[in-house]
């Protein structure tokens, strides 16, 4: 079975015994059919504004930086940045190595560092060593860079709804029978069927729970500080904290 948006679509067409969509119609449907293609949407809405770090809408940026220039604009559809991922790539061109960035406080930034944005000392420019999160949408680094290095970060991007026919969700297919439940009940509450729409909810509720234990929950370990003895048991990274 193909898994895209008007395979979707037409799954809830079926669960409800309407006439299923085809390529040629799907972008002019309207009437309940529009309103099934927009439950299909919000229901990816509610898996993507449940959790916002789902591994599945995990991305990978890159930003050369400006010499003296401080600040730069999140992606435009990043909805959670990881700050503690920040580093600037090795390069020959200007000889620096690859280096994971520090992570100070915007507050700590504007108390210490903030005069780096006004006038032009290009002494002060240097490999940045640290990265903050601005209150406006951006980050920046300090010291001020003094070439064109290049950061990589990571961030949860907010998926765009689907459009087209064959557009396909980030959620894995393994997880549409979530993204089917959702969309019955919002379609169901569009035809007052109250009982019906409980129903489904309480069945798309589950589904985000075993999502959460199956994407989400994990093992963490916690790293000691303590040196241990080779082939003593324990391992390199610490010790799981189960």
């Amino acid at each position: 079975m193909a898994y895209d948006y008007i395979s979707l679509v037409n799954e809830v067409n079926r669960r409800l015994n309407e006439v299923e969509l085809t390529s040629g119609n799907f972008s002019t449907a309207k009437g309940f059919y529009s309103q099934i293609k927009d439950s299909v949407n919000s229901s990816i809405r509610d898996i993507n504004q449940t959790h916002y770090e789902w591994p599945f809408n995990h991305e990978l940026a890159e930003e050369t930086l400006t010499a003296g220039t401080t600040r730069y604009a999140f992606p435009a559809d990043a909805g959670s940045i990881d700050f503690d991922t920040f580093r600037i790539k090795e390069s020959t061109t200007f000889g620096n190595a690859t280096v994971k960035l520090g992570v100070v406080a915007y507050e700590d930034y504007l108390e210490n560092a903030v005069a780096q944005e006004y006038g032009d000392n290009t002494s002060k420019r240097k490999v940045p060593t640290s990265v903050f999160q601005a209150t406006n949408l951006e980050w920046g680094v300090t010291p001020p860079p003094d070439q064109a290095y290049e950061i990589v970060y990571e961030y949860y991007s907010v998926p765009s709804d689907l459009s087209n026919s064959t557009d396909v969700p980030t959620v894995p297919e393994r997880f549409r029978h979530v993204i089917i439940d959702g969309a019955m009940y919002h379609a169901y509450m569009f035809r007052s069927n109250e009982q019906a729409a409980n129903l489904a909810k309480s069945k798309f509720e589950e589904g985000l729970k075993r999502m959460r234990t199956i994407l989400v929950n994990r093992y963490t370990y916690m790293r000691g500080t303590a040196i241990n003895q080779v082939g003593s048991g324990s391992s390199a990274f610490g010790d799981r904290v189960r």
